[in-house]
């Protein structure tokens, strides 16, 4: 079979997977926001830390259950690392330097999962388990969370409440994250992924020489940071360790989990607002996109010319044979079109122009489908955008799912949109005016600019992959980087909440003739265009100067 027949075949597998799964996850999820009743466990949980899950907040009162948690989050973690070395555990491990303890506090917090160390080389059990891994968990419960309240705006009228912080974290957490988890888990460990609690050991290598292991609680980690869409490996070498993603089948298997809740939330958001057409419109976007730029990414990687491509059968450099070509350019448009940011390749192996393409789809705002909870806000947010083009073209004030689309909440639409994008090229450019951070780089020209530019992308929109050859454990970049993924991460939040409740508030605006039906699949050719047009004016010139020339010139 060929190689391309292959990719193919693999596609079409996931496809089918995800297909099955819409419709039983989407309606789940919509029982699980819209439910009254309050599992048992869960009501423990509310009296241990003080909340009332029925009292309805507005948005400022949402807003600030969010930051609070997150904010306690940082410093739980961040302490947490401080202490390693003294902590049971902890394999010899020393406390972390304070720089990278607050970059990694910051990232697996904002559901970033950016990396500044080696993962078998620097964490213990209990900070991997007990820290990284359980913000895995509520990072991504907390983007679910934003993201319900954002469609009951849509769904409520005459009313700023927007639902319980609280309780939509619980559940989010107990009845969607932890059961899917611990089946996914048990289907890793048979696949041949780890899990224990193993010392570190000698193995030996091929090559000759003794080489030094620790084991871990691998599965359960590795489930939830695909699930959850985060993407912090326990290994150095993330989902290309065979610790981590032994074979094909649990390679697909992991692609099929970064991209499940994502895509299923469509069909939530259909439920909730009542309108299930709505939901397919969305899915329709990001389905479009995502296979576009899948399809992108192999062509461009199966037909790289020159005689050792040819003889390898394509872009084989920087990727694992246990996968090939088709299953790594899957997984690399799944990881950065989610804000998921594990990898089973190296992206700065890839050619220029696949390179780029993972770089710009982090750039659109990872909404094609998207991170848990994020994917979807952020693609209403561009709904919202494309439905006031659209009113500007006839003379019409525009409408969306029965909410009229006014001068205030077109301003918090376009707050969304800009923070990112100054995080990222604001970052990049500092990096470059200044002596420090260029040390860093070991390539030069085209290829070293990118390598910066997608490190700052990928930290302000919450991804967490990287280009191989820069060295990001340096006080300017574990900084900086940290930052950007916070304000990343929480400032388009608060845009989110505030056009919630602005929406929650407004009466229901009876449909005439003249309003735009947003269910058709010409809403879905206009909300493309929106997103490509608006993601192509704001980074082209970067992309010019980063893999597009370095593309151009291969």
């Amino acid at each position: 079979m060929s190689p391309v027949l292959a990719g193919v075949l693999q596609l079409l597998a996931l496809i089918v997977a995800l297909g099955l799964s819409y419709r039983p996850l989407g309606d789940h999820m919509a029982r699980v926001y819209s439910s009254e009743k309050h599992l048992r466990v869960e009501k423990w949980i509310y009296k241990g830390i003080g909340a009332n899950p029925s009292a309805e907040m507005r948005w400022p009162a949402y807003l600030r259950g969010v930051l609070a948690f997150s904010a306690v989050s940082v410093l739980f973690l961040y302490l947490l690392q401080r202490v390693q070395g003294a902590l049971p555990g902890s394999l010899g491990f020393v406390s972390i330097d304070p720089d990278q303890a607050f970059n990694t506090a910051a990232s697996f917090v904002a559901n970033t999962n950016w990396q500044s160390y080696y993962g078998e080389q620097a964490m213990g059990h209990v900070v991997q388990t007990g820290g990284l891994a359980v913000q895995n968990f509520v990072s991504a419960a907390v983007g679910m969370a934003v993201a319900v309240a954002l469609v009951r705006g849509f769904a409520r009228s005459r009313t700023g409440e927007l639902g319980n912080f609280w309780s939509d974290l619980v559940r989010g957490t107990v009845r969607i994250l932890l059961p899917i988890s611990v089946v996914g888990a048990l289907v890793l460990v048979a696949c041949g992924a780890i899990q224990n609690f193993a010392g570190i050991h000698e193995v030996g290598q091929f090559t000759g020489g003794p080489q030094q292991w620790n084991g871990g609680a691998v599965a359960s980690q590795e489930v939830i940071k695909e699930l959850g869409t985060n993407g912090g490996g326990y290994f150095n070498a993330n989902s290309s360790h065979p610790f981590e993603n032994p074979d094909g089948l649990s390679n697909l298997f992991e692609i099929y989990l970064i991209l499940v809740i994502p895509f299923a939330l469509t069909r939530t958001f259909g439920r909730m607002v009542g309108s299930l057409r709505q939901g397919y419109a969305i899915l329709g976007t990001m389905a479009a996109i995502w296979l576009g730029f899948t399809a992108l990414m192999m062509w461009t990687e199966f037909a790289h010319n020159g005689p050792a491509f040819d003889l390898a059968g394509g872009a084989m450099e920087g990727k694992e044979t246990r996968f090939g070509i088709a299953g790594s350019s899957i997984f690399a448009v799944a990881t950065t079109l989610t804000s998921t940011g594990a990898v089973n390749s190296f992206h700065s192996s890839y050619t220029g122009f696949g390179g780029g393409i993972t770089m710009l789809g982090m750039q659109l705002g990872e909404i094609a489908p998207g991170g848990v909870g994020s994917g979807l806000y952020g693609m209403l947010i561009m709904a919202i955008i494309a439905v006031f083009i659209a009113g500007l073209m006839v003379g019409r004030t525009p409408e969306y799912l029965g909410k009229k689309i006014g001068t205030r909440e077109i301003k918090f639409a376009a707050c969304y949109i800009l923070i990112t994008p100054a995080l990222v090229l604001c970052f990049t450019a500092a990096s470059f005016v200044l002596d420090t951070p260029s040390h860093s780089m070991t390539n030069s020209g085209a290829h070293g600019f990118s390598e910066i530019l997608y490190a700052y992308t990928s930290g302000a929109n919450n991804n967490g992959s990287a280009f191989a050859g820069l060295n990001a454990d340096t006080q300017w970049f574990n900084t900086t980087i940290g930052i950007a993924m916070l304000l990343g991460r929480f400032l388009p939040m608060v845009f989110v909440l505030a056009l919630a409740g602005s929406l929650a508030e407004q009466k229901p605006v009876p449909e005439t003739a003249g309003t735009l039906r947003t269910e058709k699949p010409l809403f879905t050719g206009l909300l493309v265009g929106t997103i490509l047009i608006i993601t192509g004016l704001t980074y082209f010139p970067a992309l010019a100067l980063g893999p597009l020339a370095e593309g151009l010139a291969a």
